[in-house]
C-alpha cells in the first residue's frame, strides 16, 4: 500500500476521526429549529459537499429557511466546535500509524469538508496537528468533493505528485475524489457509511476496518 509513496493525505471526519455520528444529530436539532423537512436523498445529496457548498444546499433547497449561507455555517460551527473538541477521537490505529509515518519521513497532509475552525478543533484537543505539513478544506478550492481539487491543493502543498499520495477516504463520494486526483485510496470503515462498504469497496484500492491493519499487514486489496 505505501510503496512508492511520498505523503498520506486523510480525510478528516470518519477517515481520521470518529466524528460522523455528530452531524445528524446536528441536522435534526437545526432542521427542527427551522420546521424543515428532510428530503429523501438529503444524505447523498451532501456527501462529500465543502461546509459551504453544504451551507448553500440547505439555503437553496429550503424555501423556509430564511437564513444567508454565512448564518447557516456560523450557527452549525456554534453547535459543533465544543463536540470537536471534547468527544471526538481518532479512529482505532491512527495515531499509530500517524508515528510511523513520521518516523519513516513520510510528509501527512488533511483534506477535509469540514469547517477549518471545527477541523482544528478537533485536531488540537487529541494533539494531532504535529503530524501534518499541510491541512486544507474544501472551502479554500473552487470545488467540493468528488471534485479533486482539494486533494490536489494538499498535494501541492506537499510538493509531491498525485501519483505519489495514498488517500484515506470513508465515503464514497471522497474515494472519488481521490482517484480523480490521480491518487491511490484506502477505504476506511465507518458506521455511518456501512451501508455503501460494496461501493466502496469497488472504488478504492484498498480497505480496513482500522489502521492496525496496516501495520499488520491484513488490509483487503479491492478488485478492479
Amino acid at each position: 500500500m505505501l510503496s512508492g509513496k511520498k505523503a498520506v493525505i486523510f480525510d478528516m471526519d470518519g477517515s481520521l476521526v470518529d466524528s460522523m455520528w455528530i452531524w445528524p444529530e446536528v441536522d435534526r436539532i437545526y432542521m427542527k429549529k427551522y420546521d424543515l423537512v428532510q428530503p429523501d436523498d438529503f444524505h447523498k445529496a451532501i456527501e462529500g459537499k465543502s461546509y459551504t457548498e453544504t451551507a448553500q444546499y440547505f439555503v437553496d433547497t429550503f424555501s423556509n429557511l430564511h437564513r444567508t449561507v454565512d448564518q447557516v455555517k456560523a450557527e452549525w460551527q456554534e453547535m459543533t466546535v465544543d463536540l470537536y473538541a471534547t468527544r471526538v477521537f481518532p479512529k482505532p490505529g491512527a495515531v499509530e500509524f500517524l508515528d510511523a509515518m513520521k518516523s519513516r519521513g513520510v510528509l501527512m497532509g488533511i483534506a477535509t469538508s469540514n469547517d477549518r475552525t471545527i477541523a482544528e478543533a478537533a485536531l488540537c484537543a487529541r494533539d494531532l496537528m504535529k503530524y501534518f505539513d499541510s491541512i486544507r478544506t474544501s472551502c479554500e478550492v473552487a470545488a467540493g468533493k468528488p471534485a479533486p481539487d482539494v486533494y490536489l491543493k494538499v498535494a501541492e502543498d506537499l510538493r509531491v505528485k498525485p501519483e505519489e499520495c495514498l488517500v484515506f477516504e470513508d465515503v464514497p463520494n471522497g474515494i472519488l475524489a481521490g482517484k480523480n486526483a490521480g491518487m491511490e485510496v484506502c477505504a476506511v470503515d465507518d458506521e455511518f457509511s456501512r451501508p455503501d462498504e460494496a461501493e466502496k469497496k469497488r472504488l478504492a484500492d484498498y480497505f480496513i476496518h482500522d489502521f492496525f491493519e496496516i501495520r499488520d499487514n491484513t488490509y483487503e486489496r479491492c478488485r478492479k
